[in-house]
């Protein structure tokens, strides 16, 4: 079972979680560092490419600054293989009953994927919380989320989904917004081209953005 993580929960890791698609296992482990020196230290990695699985236990392995989590988890399965394989927490865009209770059984905190009231409603009918949503820009952006904070302050939501550094402080100010996910500060040519110190640079940028948020 995975090690306890350094904070309350999932949501309260960082105000900013960069959302990995990992092509090359090889590049896991310096993105992740490069990720950590710019303050970045919660990281998603998505389930999106035949190389996330050992990205993940790469990461896990070598990088102990880091807490590795699993994205685009959509199946018990895939639960059972990412806790194996390392990863912390545990992502999903949606969520089903069956996927939930492999969730609560992995031993990790998890965040279930919502995109309407009703999905919110209907976890907190089930005890949960915490809520990744997504697609965060396409499903109502910023506007659905303040409209939830009156009916449904115990729900609490890291977006993810369209989702860049001009809007990201929008979101944080949100009430019932505890972090964002998003993968600007990992553009295709900076990984491609291994170029480590901007991603750190971008990273750096990113870890930044809550500084001046005060309506938490």
């Amino acid at each position: 079972m995975a090690s306890p993580l350094p904070a309350a929960s999932v949501l309260d890791l960082a105000a900013v979680v960069p959302v990995v698609v990992i092509e090359d296992a090889g590049d896991a482990v310096p993105l992740a560092r490069a990720l950590v020196a710019g303050g970045l230290t919660a990281i998603e990695v998505t389930l999106r490419t035949p190389a996330a699985l050992e990205a993940i236990r790469e990461i896990a392995g070598q990088v102990p600054e880091a807490v590795v989590g699993a994205g685009t988890v959509i199946s018990p399965g895939q639960v059972t293989d990412v806790v194996a394989a390392g990863a912390r927490f545990l992502v999903s865009p949606g969520w089903t009953d069956v996927l939930l209770e492999a969730m609560r059984g992995s031993g990790v905190p998890f965040l279930p994927g919502v995109s309407t009231t009703s999905e919110v409603v209907a976890l907190l009918e089930r005890g949960v919380r915490e809520m990744k949503f997504f697609p965060a820009e396409a499903a109502g952006g910023t506007a659905f989320l303040k409209s939830l904070s009156g009916p449904l302050p115990q729900a609490r939501f890291c977006p993810t989904g369209g989702i860049g550094p001009a809007s990201a402080p929008d979101y944080l100010a949100l009430p019932n917004v505890a972090c964002v996910g998003g993968s600007w500060m990992l553009p295709e040519d900076a990984v491609t081209g291994r170029d480590w110190g901007r991603v750190e640079t971008l990273a750096r940028a990113a870890a930044a953005l809550s500084a001046g948020v005060t309506c938490r």
